[in-house]
């Protein structure tokens, strides 16, 4: 019988899989809204202060010391995930997912880059590409030798006491913040513990956790001193982290609105006991690391 999981699929060299058209056609109708929209707001709302200009290149590698990479990365990984089980839930065979679903990431992030290219202040960026494709290819990859995420890159947020400090340059909402202040952003990347220490008293759902963020940013190279009134002067400074992590998807529930609840939760750290590694030269050690 045929599940109806968007997390685990019957083995296509196994039985037939019979593609689901009215899923399907959600699918492709959802996706399709989702791009048009998506290209709508760039055009009239994110650049819609910005002159057009000839195609130009930007070379932003070094900004923000790699944390806006890693969201890049992160946003790839996410689509991509997203897209391939969405088509397998809508019975799409495993290898037709990948090639359609599975590089959705990719795709629809690369127009992003072009239309930053196009726009006076942005300009295309061969690493925002990159970070792009490395996303993706964390997805795919496993999920064509694996037919699972053994690896699984996750983002936490929370606030950071430099947004009060930057006078509305780092976003002047919580949502602003989100996207603005990349010192509350954190990258992780998580493992089943029982993947490394071979032990079957160790939970499937119980992960190992390593974690990336950088702290003291008021700006893209270098920080800023003034905007709309002084700014403090603080340091740069990288952050390696090291905690555990739940993986929603491997924890066992009969009831069936609480395993939706589970796999939503699929690329979300949640806060645990953490310990720090920053290029101050620390080592420090938080109950709970949002």
């Amino acid at each position: 019988m045929q599940t109806d999981s968007a997390i685990s699929h019957p083995s296509d060299t196994l039985r037939p899989v019979s593609v689901r058209k009215g899923r399907l056609a959600t699918v492709v109708v959802g996706e399709s809204v989702f791009y048009a929209g998506s290209m709508a707001f760039l055009q009239f709302i994110w650049y819609k202060d910005d002159a057009r200009v000839p195609f130009t290149f930007y070379n932003d590698a070094a900004g923000y010391l790699q944390v806006d990479k890693f969201g890049h990365a992160y946003g790839a990984y996410m689509g991509s995930y997203l897209g391939y089980h969405a088509l397998r839930w809508a019975g799409i065979p495993k290898k037709k997912a990948l090639l359609y679903g599975g590089t959705l990431g990719f795709v629809l992030q690369a127009p992003i880059e072009i239309w930053d290219g196009l726009y006076e202040g942005w300009g295309f960026s061969w690493s925002d590409i990159g970070a792009n494709a490395a996303g993706t290819l964390l997805f795919l990859l496993q999920e064509h030798y694996f037919d699972e995420q053994r690896v699984r890159l996750k983002f936490s947020f929370a606030a950071s006491p430099y947004a009060r400090q930057a006078n509305g340059y780092l976003g002047s909402t919580w949502l602003g913040e989100v996207f603005g202040d990349y010192n509350g952003h954190t990258y992780w990347l998580s493992i089943g513990l029982n993947r490394i220490i071979r032990s079957q008293k160790i939970p499937d759902w119980l992960c190992l956790s390593v974690g990336y963020g950088a702290n003291g940013l008021f700006g893209e190279f270098q920080n800023l001193r003034f905007y709309r009134g002084s700014i403090p002067e603080t340091q740069r400074y990288r952050q390696f982290l090291l905690s555990l992590d739940i993986d929603w998807t491997k924890i066992k529930t009969r009831r069936p609105f609480l395993k939706k609840v589970f796999n939503s939760m699929f690329m979300l750290k949640i806060p645990l006991p953490t310990i720090e590694f920053n290029t101050k030269g620390q080592i420090r050690g938080h109950g709970m690391y949002f």
